[in-house]
């Protein structure tokens, strides 16, 4: 999604608002926590997708900022989230990953499966042709990682 343009600007609903907030959340979470994962395993997949991760939060909050919704991840740190749900998502996921590798990949798998529920879900009904273009661009970037961590996980 780096560098490019975005779709004209179309009107979201309340629910879609929200839902694309929610994407922030989520965008940050799989960032914080495969950075935190980097930092502990040396497996290259963690600081590629986390690098990723940056990107996809960056292109959701120029959704945010065209659609005047606040982003929930505005001046948070890394693994502070302000849903109390997603909150307790990064710390299952992130105590999931202390103990192994394969807790670490299989808590990836869980984040991309998570996404990819959560993005087709969005889809339906959204008309803005700015909104569909991001979402079905982190819809398929999730899909990508999602095979990225089943490699792994396999070749574990």
């Amino acid at each position: 999604m780096r560098g490019a343009a975005l779709a004209e600007q179309g009107t979201l609903t309340a629910v879609q608002k929200a839902t694309l907030a929610g994407m922030a959340e989520e965008e940050k979470l799989a960032h914080d926590l495969y950075t935190a994962f980097a930092e502990r395993y040396d497996v290259r997949v963690f600081e590629r997708i986390a690098a990723a991760e940056t990107q996809h939060l960056t292109t959701v909050r120029t959704l945010l900022d065209r659609y005047d919704v606040t982003d929930p991840t505005a001046g948070k740190p890394a693994g502070e989230f302000t849903d109390p749900a997603v909150q307790a998502t990064y710390d299952r996921l992130l105590k999931q990953g202390e103990d192994s590798l394969s807790g670490v990949l299989k808590a990836g798998r869980t984040v991309e499966t998570d996404d990819i529920a959560a993005l087709t879900k969005a889809l339906s009904g959204l008309t803005a042709p700015d909104a569909r273009q991001v979402h079905t661009n982190l819809l398929a970037a999730s899909e990508r990682h999602l095979t990225a961590f089943e490699h792994w996980i396999a070749d574990e």
